[in-house]
């Protein structure tokens, strides 16, 4: 049987303020916005190169990140297409603002990445797998 193939993954954020969210993504994380706050759940479309991110206003509730609400865990997790665009993203958006958690660094797990936190609290990841032999062990035995 064929297999469909998988193209894009976007995450959909909860926001208590869906433009103010939408705005720090499109001004310091470079993204371009689609506006879609007058529907009648108001949300935004982000996107930058392939990657799309939806934010959605959120009609109850307290919005919390992973890392606050269990302790552990990122949001979401950026893979650019190289392990030099790790530190190209890094400067970029230190030069921006963007309030950062972990500078570029070899993890355990093979990956080297960086890790911020946007506007609403949310720790996002940036990287890429460095070391395949660390990273995908065990997968191909």
């Amino acid at each position: 049987m064929e297999r469909a193939k998988l193209d894009n993954v976007a995450p959909i954020l909860v926001s208590s303020d869906v433009r103010r969210t939408a705005e720090y993504y499109r001004d310091v994380l470079g993204f371009e916005l689609v506006e879609h706050y007058e529907s009648p759940e108001p949300f935004a479309t982000l996107y930058r190169d392939s990657t799309e991110v939806v934010v959605v206003q959120a009609a109850r509730g307290r919005v919390e990140s992973n890392a606050q609400r269990y302790g552990a865990g990122y949001d979401f997790y950026l893979d650019p297409a190289e392990v030099a665009g790790v530190d190209l993203l890094y400067e970029e958006l230190r030069e921006k603002g963007a309030s950062i958690v972990a500078a570029p660094a070899m993890t355990a797990y093979g990956s080297y990445e960086f890790v911020l936190e946007d506007i609403d609290g949310r720790r996002i990841g940036i990287g890429r797998v460095k070391d395949e032999g660390v990273f995908f062990r065990g997968k191909f035995s």
